[in-house]
């Protein structure tokens, strides 16, 4: 019999579960890395999502996966675009993983349209709740009641107990659930001192930056095997509704012509992976390079700066005199760059953090002061400007949705700069602009994500072939 093509289907099967918890700060983080770990030991191929505006987690996530975790988020994204990225980066794996952020009913809104439960439910996927059961007994019966009552609709598969103090602990929890309530528990994760992650001040360690990170995370998978029973997982996995191939797309193929310099390394790291699927797609080869180890550019048209920790390795960058002279060379000979938030800090003058100051790039007149408060932090709104450098096309929305999270600002400003974004919500460079623009390089507070309500990656390799056009580089 010959197989149905994708296309033609109007159901398919597909393993995924929706991991979350009562409430922050629960251990969804750590449970779904070892989850991910582990089945990937199992031989699956395991895709991994991640809600809301993060760039750690899914970092964290990728690594556990072997795969790129991909985000999904309402402010930027549409529910069909949320439903078909699902679709379309799980159709080859074994079993899709979830992870969302918060708690299951957190949200901004009132009514929970962009929360936890929300996208559980556009997803149409079963629900694990990560329960932090650190004193707990008998109380544990009224959460999970009344977590599975305030939204019927919600399919709560099973919980994961975490952080018990021990065997007799389990097992009175264990009893409690079994007596009052007719929810599964498929795991009992005991405390663990060795899994305890470093944080910073933007939430975990980056995984670049954290050493032996694979063995930790070999470390939570194999607690993991012992404490979660694995075969329920993809047993309630497997029993997720059909999904619903989206309609497909009309993508064209465009030859990677255009070479942009990636800076990746412990201090820069913040890509989103569907930007850079949508780089690719637009005709962009990524080329990686280091700031703090490399001492030249590679052989690129354009760079790509984006965030990171640049304030924790500024003096490696400081130390790497031959990489910024490089970039302020490229900088100053019109090379079209994009830098957001940590690549903006490393373009300025100097970085003062804890009474210490270390110099940078310095193609931007202006000098970075770090804080002990976020001075941007959530949803951030941009209207663009008549100034701004790339083709915008007809389609976007307006405002544009993107997100801030920063704790510098920007000190002794030259005069005369332009600006690309105005604000309409959010705090970007000084409450009113965002998107400095000096030469062709753009740099914001702002990141940036490449949806149907603002492709700005083809805007930016537009950017990139009309200034090698003008030059008279061959393309």
């Amino acid at each position: 019999m010959r197989a149905v093509p994708w296309s033609l289907r109007t159901h398919v099967s597909m393993k995924r579960l929706f991991i979350s918890a009562a409430h922050k700060s629960s251990g969804k983080t750590t449970i779904t890395l070892g989850l991910c770990r582990a089945l990937v030991q199992q031989g699956l191929r395991v895709q991994a999502f991640k809600k809301g505006p993060d760039y750690i987690d899914p970092m964290w996530l990728a690594q556990a996966s072997g795969n790129p975790c991909y985000n999904l988020d309402f402010n930027t994204m549409t529910h069909t675009e949320m439903r078909s990225m699902v679709f379309e980066k799980s159709r080859t794996a074994d079993i899709a993983l979830i992870e969302g952020n918060k708690g299951l009913y957190d949200g901004l809104d009132l009514d929970g349209s962009n929360s936890n439960a929300a996208l559980a439910t556009l997803l149409k996927s079963p629900v694990v709740l990560v329960l932090d059961a650190r004193g707990m007994t008998r109380g544990i019966a009224p959460l999970i009641l009344g977590y599975q009552a305030f939204d019927p609709a919600i399919k709560i598969a099973g919980v994961i107990l975490n952080q018990l103090g021990g065997s007799r602990h389990e097992k009175k929890l264990r009893t409690v659930i079994e007596h009052y309530t007719d929810v599964q528990v498929i795991g009992a994760v005991h405390r663990h001192a060795d899994l305890v992650l470093e944080e910073r001040h933007l939430g975990l360690i980056p995984s670049n930056e954290a050493r032996e990170a694979s063995a930790y995370i070999d470390r939570i998978a194999n607690i993991l095997r012992q404490e979660v029973d694995l075969s329920i997982v993809q047993a309630l996995a497997a029993h997720a509704p059909a999904m619903t191939p989206p309609a497909p797309e009309s993508k064209s193929v465009t030859p990677q012509d255009i070479r942009i310099g990636i800076a990746r390394d412990a201090a820069f790291g913040f890509y989103y992976s569907d930007d850079l699927d949508a780089l690719a797609q637009a005709g962009a080869k990524l080329i990686p390079f280091s700031p703090i180890r490399d001492t030249q550019l590679p052989d690129v048209d354009a760079l790509f700066i984006g965030g990171g920790f640049p304030e924790t390795h500024m003096s490696q960058l400081e130390a790497n005199l031959s990489m910024r002279d490089a970039v302020r060379k490229a900088v100053e000979s019109g090379m079209p760059v994009y830098a957001e938030c940590g690549g903006l800090m490393y373009l300025s003058r100097q970085i003062t953090w804890r009474g210490d100051t270390r110099a940078m790039v310095g193609a931007i007149a202006a000098d970075i002061s770090m804080h002990d408060k976020p001075q941007g932090r959530g949803y951030i709104k941009l209207e663009p400007t008549p100034m701004h450098p790339w083709p915008q096309t007809a389609e976007i929305a307006s405002p544009l949705q993107a997100h801030e999270f920063h704790y510098s600002s920007l000190t002794n400003v030259a005069p005369g700069f332009q600006y690309a974004y105005k604000i309409v919500r959010g705090t970007g460079l000084d409450g009113q602009h965002d998107g400095l623009i000096y030469k062709n390089t753009l740099a914001c507070y702002a990141h940036l994500r490449d949806t149907s309500r603002y492709h700005w990656a083809s805007g930016f390799v537009q950017f990139i072939r009309s200034y090698k056009t003008a030059r008279g580089t061959p393309i």
